[in-house]
């Protein structure tokens, strides 16, 4: 039977960038996906590289703010390689907070935030007529759909080897050492394995992760006759991000990414044209341009959360098995540096950052 130096469970962003990481260390990598790569949570994301955010939790904020720095020479190799832009964009978002004022992680600014005046934030974004306190956010930000394409093409390029469309049933073991998986269809040897399955991640035995989906639905909004070759008539260079309300994200092509709601409801993924109008709503509170848009497309993706709403990572267990999922809302922003962290750990290297906070057996 063929075997692999790792197999990893899961193509989303969180595997796909592992696949990628560990076959540029010369491993022999195999990516199982249950549906197709790339079209669940990540698909689903808004993209927002968002480190400096206030509610992140503090243990998570080292692995935030190394992977947000991480992150612009990662996606140029990516870019470079796959041939595809993922929009990655570095002007920065308008955060805007309406009762207290947040503390922001300090690691992540040179000097702490400070208030932006109602002028400058008229002159940062003319169209913007919320008013509240506002803060200017050093954030990047990438269209997740376009990046998964490219790390999809990259992967494709350098051969490695790609399942999908048949879900693992369970880990196999020798002893108490990991052999490979099993799937409804198949089984695939593995000196490693890696469970990055997101929100599926806790439904495949012999252990069982306590993670859960968390329902968000979004949308995109767009201006008649808007194309690439002519923009539409609201610019916005920032995201623009308004606690209670909503969050507006602008792509190159002329889309406009409203988000989102989060909702405790299993695995539904369906829609709710209420929920979505609401959303659309809030939207044009902050640009009120925006209610003359027409909703392009309507979503919902399920996010992979844990009780402690932190990431599991590291090894299980089972000696030869890993997990890297639970990455709830960051699993865009956390991608490179989970992709490093995870590499230096199944190599049996001490990784560069702490993560004992994050250890699946807690």
């Amino acid at each position: 039977m063929k075997t692999w130096d790792t197999v990893i469970i899961g193509g989303g962003i969180i595997g796909l960038s592992l696949a990628l990481k560990l076959d540029q260390q010369g491993q022999k990598v195999l990516v199982i996906e249950r549906t197709q790569p790339g079209r669940e949570a990540s698909y689903a994301a808004a993209g927002m590289i968002a480190h400096c955010d206030p509610h992140t939790p503090s243990e998570l904020q080292p692995l935030a703010i190394a992977s947000a720095k991480a992150y612009p020479a990662w996606i140029h190799e990516i870019e470079e390689e796959s041939g595809i832009k993922a929009d990655f964009r570095r002007e920065g978002v308008l955060a805007f907070f309406e009762s207290e004022l947040p503390r922001f992680p300090a690691a992540a600014f040179n000097s702490t935030p400070e208030p932006i005046s109602e002028e400058h934030i008229r002159e940062l974004e003319p169209a913007l007529a919320y008013r509240a306190n506002g803060f200017f956010l050093p954030e990047n930000w990438v269209d997740p759909r376009l990046l998964v394409e490219a790390l999809l093409k990259t992967l494709k390029h350098r051969e490695v080897d790609m399942v999908h469309g048949s879900p693992v049933v369970a880990i196999q073991s020798s002893g108490h050492r990991v052999s490979g998986v099993r799937t409804e269809r198949s089984g695939y040897g593995a000196r490693n394995v890696v469970n990055c399955a997101g929100a599926w991640s806790g439904q495949i035995p012999p252990l069982h992760f306590r993670t859960r989906p968390v329902k968000g639905q979004m949308l995109s909004l767009v201006f008649p006759h808007t194309t690439p070759a002519q923009p539409s008539h609201i610019q916005l260079r920032h995201v623009i991000r308004a606690d209670g309300l909503c969050y507006i994200v602008p792509r190159s092509d002329g889309r406009f990414i409203v988000g989102s709601t989060l909702e405790e409801a299993g695995f539904s993924k369906q829609v709710d044209p209420e929920v979505i109008q609401r959303l659309h709503q809030s939207a044009a509170l902050l640009i009120p341009q925006l209610g003359e848009a027409r909703i392009l497309e309507a979503w919902t993706g399920l996010r992979p959360a844990t009780p402690d709403n932190l990431p599991l990572l590291g090894e299980t267990s089972i000696t030869g098995y890993f997990v890297a999922t639970g990455h709830y809302r960051d699993g865009i922003m956390l991608a490179p540096i989970t992709a490093h962290l995870m590499a230096q750990v199944i190599e049996g290297k001490t990784p560069d950052l702490d993560m004992a906070r994050f250890v699946p057996g807690r």
